[in-house]
């Protein structure tokens, strides 16, 4: 399916917008010079956690501990995010080498 340049550019506009209403709105809705409501306050402190719980429960819903490797490679991912992130407290230095030796593990050791 071919779209014309006007649809192109429609599309390409209202991206645009929408990118722009999602990072301006924040600064809008809760400005400077305002105290922020004690609850917006709360889901700040919050939803980082329930966030990363949720994807901790997403990227291992497929995972089946009775088929081979059963688990181990998402186990001992977990193991060295966990350990870097105690040691370190970087999260992009846990994510990227948790995530580095999962690939390694799944596309060479254990596939």
């Amino acid at each position: 399916m071919f779209l014309s340049p006007l649809e192109t550019m429609t599309i390409i506009g209202l991206m645009m917008l929408a990118t722009m209403i999602t990072r301006f709105l924040p600064f809008v809705l809760f400005p400077a010079d305002r105290e922020t409501h004690p609850y917006i306050t709360y889901l700040g402190k919050v939803l980082p956690y329930a966030v990363i719980g949720f994807l901790v429960v997403y990227c291992l819903k497929g995972v089946d501990v009775l088929a081979a490797p059963h688990g181990l490679p998402e186990a001992l991912a977990i193991g060295v995010i966990v350990a870097l992130q105690l040691w370190k407290g970087n999260s992009l230095v846990s994510i990227g080498a948790g995530t580095a030796v999962y690939m390694v593990l799944v596309q060479g050791v254990l596939a």
